[in-house]
């Protein structure tokens, strides 16, 4: 079941409004959620960067923080999900349907829609890690913001497909910034590094309880840009994200990282969410 606009809906019945400033625009919001064991998690990290998101493009939300809580959880009821699956939710706002014009029009009702899907966690992959590609971050200059306008994420990812990789690595004038759907750290000598949080990354949810795992286990966490020469000797290379967890990235541009295996601290980093999902208080 999916809820758009208001109603529950199976799949075959969602219609999209031909003037919907989502499909025309992608002037509009979203979050990913994950779910672990039938239970939301990070919800309240989410539901906060949904609000700021929508603050950020001027979108004002006519539903409460517990409004959009009730809604995620019928989705989880009304799509069967119970506590031996894990899985992924969606929600999307759009700025609504108004006649066709590039300022923002006032006075039209924001669209949300959700939906759930099963997703196992990339257990294989977290094991053996991906491949990376370096590729020139062509988005715009608002990543901060969690906004429908996905086409640079879409392509960036494409060029590092064509070239043979699993991922991109973003650079912006050889300034390392992101992954093209997820946030990046290296380590060096035991430490952390990964770009500040500012407009040219994601706030990535996954990101800060990393941060803030490293840093409570006496693992040292430096937010900082760094260039492709630093990247290039890295001891070790990942990304984090909702879906992705903690990810390690063995090689970029055809070239192993360290010893082209996972190394020590993102091993150690795994383990610790590991724990963190399973004693966390899932909302």
């Amino acid at each position: 079941m999916l809820y758009v606009d208001g109603k529950w809906v199976e799949e075959g019945q969602v219609a999209v409004h031909p003037e919907d400033r989502g499909y025309n625009f992608g002037d509009g919001i979203y979050e990913v959620v994950r779910i672990y064991k039938g239970r939301m998690y990070q919800w309240d990290g989410h539901l906060t960067r949904l609000f700021r998101s929508a603050k950020e493009i001027k979108m004002e939300l006519p539903w409460s923080a517990e409004e959009l809580t009730d809604l995620a959880n019928q989705l989880i009821t009304k799509n069967n999900i119970t506590e031996n699956d894990d899985a992924s939710l969606y929600l999307q706002v759009s700025r609504g349907s108004a006649p066709r014009v590039h300022d923002i029009p006032s006075g039209i009702q924001p669209v949300i829609m959700g939906f759930v899907r099963r997703k196992d966690r990339p257990v294989a992959d977290m094991k053996k890690g991906l491949t990376a590609q370096l590729v020139e971050d062509i988005r715009w200059l608002r990543c901060d913001i969690k906004t429908l306008n996905l086409l640079g994420a879409v392509l960036v990812k494409q060029y590092a497909k064509d070239a043979g990789a699993q991922e991109s690595i973003l650079h912006r004038n050889g300034v390392i910034t992101e992954c093209s759907a997820s946030n990046l750290f290296v380590v060096k000598n035991g430490e952390l590094y990964t770009h500040q949080a500012d407009n040219l990354i994601l706030h990535g949810i996954t990101r800060q309880v990393v941060i803030d795992l490293a840093r409570n286990n006496g693992i040292t966490v430096h937010e900082e840009a760094f260039d492709i020469a630093f990247l290039k000797q890295a001891d070790e290379v990942f990304l984090t994200s909702t879906t992705a967890e903690i990810m390690p990235l063995i090689s970029v541009d055809g070239v192993a990282v360290g010893n082209g295996q996972p190394g020590p601290v993102v091993l150690t980093l795994q383990d610790l969410f590991e724990q963190h999902i399973n004693t966390s208080v899932l909302v």
